[in-house]
């Protein structure tokens, strides 16, 4: 099974059918084709080869979409890049995945010229400053005519941070991203009829592997919206009689928040309301049945790592069960909840959750230690700690990773402390997230100020902003003389986060 030849599948049998909507344009299934074997003979002109990897920094545009589509026809290898990342943290990246070609969004021209890594650049969707533009190129080359890569090969290098505080690399292959796609599918019962509202990141795995290629698996309709706004989201929800979408929790609540009149806008088409990124609280949950006008509220958990793949929590189990993750598998994953001396934990006590899938990444980019330590006999340790309660769900209590989900973006403690510490004013620091009843979780800065120093919050948040994503920056900063520290020097953060 691959990507390609999925397609090729639905080209063949509704080639006039529409598969991306965006901005009030259709392109069917055929004339997205046709440009994605343009944009491959493309890439062949430029030197890519199979397995070369190219980078995509781009909003939920078409040209995203034939940009990845062609990689794939051709056998390369796409790199999905945050576009909230700054500078520093977009060269790692490029870098660290031997980029041979990167496209960028016209729109991100700024951080694109502070770039340092060398790699030809190239626009789309808008005029990309210094750079050729992607989209007039590719329509000038003739389609590519070639067979469909292997099922085993390298499709996707998705980046998700680490312990260590820099992003790796998940190898996902053709094969692993189409069973995430048929996790979906089967998870959420999609059809061919299918109309997915694309609204959060195309970069981001789920949206990508669950929810893109899933829709593309029955052979439904993409709809992108370029940039998540809450009243864009309704809008393009009742104009496009979308079907299905997946959110972050904040971006249910979003509309809520700003007051906006959610009665006003015809969401009938809609089937199916899945979030993910965090669980919610059953207050939280009646609100947005009742503001949604529907009970078909879904959550999935899952993680880059496994394609992704994890649990469901499924609408009928909202309220009774809020806050949880769920207590069975997405379809074609198998789970075990295992307590620290390796005993699988019973009711009422905590483990950390293992996952097993047929959508379990080939391994990190470079990073054989890293893929040992996190993939034992095909199971994937997820760092997640979760406690079972006597009817079996999961509602996690910490992560081992210190990772904090802030809006359905992940936020690890590390990388952020690591460049908080080179600022002159810090002396020592600690990265925690705080529970927010919209975002999840928030991002907390306990700070030491060096001699002679105090904490001048707008200071450190201008230092920050060339260097972290917006998403990464602490919400809040306290100031302590010491950090509690456990006896071999480890930062205590369970003690920062009770007090």
């Amino acid at each position: 099974m691959n990507i390609i030849s999925l397609f090729d599948h639905h080209v063949r049998q509704q080639p006039d059918k529409a598969f991306l909507r965006h901005a009030g344009r259709t392109y069917t299934y055929a004339q997205t084709d046709d440009l994605a074997r343009r944009a491959a003979t493309f890439y062949a002109r430029h030197g890519i080869a199979a397995g070369d990897r190219v980078a995509m920094m781009c909003f939920n545009t078409p040209g995203f979409v034939i940009a990845m589509l062609g990689a794939w026809r051709l056998g390369a290898v796409v790199v999905p890049v945050n576009h909230k990342l700054q500078a520093p943290e977009i060269d790692y990246v490029l870098a660290h995945a031997s980029v041979k070609m990167a496209i960028f969004d016209g729109a991100l021209a700024p951080v694109v010229g502070r770039l340092a890594y060398r790699t030809p650049k190239f626009g789309t969707d808008s005029e990309l400053a210094g750079h050729p533009c992607f989209d007039t190129l590719i329509a000038r080359e003739a389609p590519f005519d070639g067979p469909p890569p292997a099922d085993d090969s390298v499709a996707e290098v998705l980046y998700t941070s680490g312990t260590t505080g820099k992003p790796k690399g998940c190898l996902h292959s053709h094969r692993t991203a189409c069973h995430a796609a048929e996790t979906a599918v089967k998870g959420a019962s999609m059809k061919p009829d299918e109309r997915t509202l694309i609204a959060m990141p195309l970069w981001h795995s789920s949206p990508l592997n669950n929810w893109f290629l899933g829709t593309l698996h029955v052979g439904g309709t993409v709809v992108l919206l370029r940039e998540y706004h809450p009243q864009a989201f309704l809008q393009a929800v009742q104009d496009e009689r979308a079907t299905l979408y997946f959110g972050a929790p904040v971006s249910y609540l979003l509309p809520l928040q700003m007051n906006l009149d959610i009665a006003a806008f015809d969401l009938s088409s809609m089937r199916a309301w899945i979030y993910g990124g965090g669980p919610i609280g059953a207050d939280t949950a009646r609100r947005l049945m009742a503001a949604y006008r529907s009970e078909c509220f879904y959550q999935m958990f899952g993680m880059t790592e496994t394609g992704p793949a994890g649990t469901v929590l499924y609408p009928r189990e909202q309220i009774a069960k809020a806050g949880s993750i769920g207590r069975v598998c997405t379809p074609g994953s198998e789970m075990r909840v295992v307590r620290e001396d390796g005993l699988e934990a019973r009711s009422g006590e905590v483990g950390e959750i293992w996952l097993r899938c047929d959508s379990l990444m080939l391994g990190y980019l470079d990073a054989p230690e890293a893929t040992a330590q996190a993939i034992a006999d095909g199971w994937y340790r997820t760092g997640d700690l979760v406690r079972v309660d006597a009817d079996g769900y999961l509602f996690v209590v910490d992560r081992c990773k210190d990772m904090i989900v802030t809006g359905g973006e992940n936020v690890y403690s590390k990388e952020v402390e690591d460049v908080l510490i080179e600022h002159p004013a810090i002396r020592d620091v600690a990265v925690v997230g705080r529970p927010h009843p919209e975002w999840g979780e928030t991002v907390v800065a306990f700070v030491v100020p060096a001699e002679g120093s105090s904490i001048d919050t707008d200071a450190i948040n201008t230092f920050l902003s060339t260097r972290l994503a917006k998403y990464k920056i602490p919400r809040e900063y306290i100031a302590r003389e010491l950090l509690p520290r456990t006896p071999t020097g480890k930062l205590a953060k369970p003690a920062l986060r009770m007090g």
